[in-house]
């Protein structure tokens, strides 16, 4: 079930490959890290963001799909539709 989800979330960022997306992550002790960028690429078990120059001292950053699926990293795609969240519907 768990590598099903895992999967799936992979399979619905895939086609947003190249647009901005917001990251809203868990920074430990109550503190939410709020970063924006590219999704520059999705690989088996991860996929990397490359961050906006002006905010950030990092260039790329990666997180796993479990983070989305454990809530603890939440993803938002912005296009010229509109925004919406990334999630996993059990």
């Amino acid at each position: 079930m768990a590598k099903n989800a895992l999967l799936e979330i992979k399979r619905s960022l895939e086609p947003h490959v190249g647009q901005k997306i917001m990251l809203r992550a868990n920074g430990g002790r109550r503190k939410t890290i709020e970063r924006s960028g590219v999704l520059e690429e999705t690989y088996p078990s991860v996929f990397i963001v490359k961050l906006d120059q002006e905010q950030n001292a990092f260039k790329r950053v990666s997180y796993s799909y479990a983070d989305i699926l454990t809530e603890s990293v939440e993803v938002t795609v912005q296009s010229n539709d509109g925004e919406f969240r990334i999630t996993i519907h059990q």
